[in-house]
């Protein structure tokens, strides 16, 4: 990792700065100009290369008052149960987007979540 990504990470979890460094690696690779869904796949395919457990499309169900909807969200990926990571191609990361993360935190109890814009990495 550059010393510039290396200032930009430090806040981050030792676990959280592995998964840049992977999406990194996957951007370099492939450059920008893919769709989420390819991004997703190669993500996953680094983070098993570098020996990091996740589930990919993970479902969140959604409770009400005895209702439960089983597959209300579905997040990107899982990483080791501890961080949500929301990927994305855009042009330009909105509210709506955090908004989105931050929801799947609170319905999943997992505190840290990156968003990640393959479009401007």
């Amino acid at each position: 990792m550059n010393r510039g990504m290396e200032k930009r990470t430090t806040g981050f979890s030792a676990l959280s700065r592995r998964v840049i460094g992977a999406a990194i690696e996957v951007h370099r690779t492939l450059g920008p100009g893919l769709l989420e869904g390819v991004y997703e796949q190669c993500l996953a395919h680094q983070l098993s290369l570098d020996g990091i457990a996740y589930r990919q499309q993970h479902a969140l169900p959604v409770n009400y008052k005895g209702l439960h909807v089983e597959y209300g969200y579905r997040v990107d990926l899982l990483v080791e149960n501890e961080l949500i990571v929301e990927l994305k191609s855009i042009e330009q990361l909105t509210g709506v987007h955090e908004a989105q993360i931050l929801t799947y935190k609170k319905l999943s109890g997992v505190r840290q979540g990156l968003l990640i814009n393959f479009k401007s990495l």
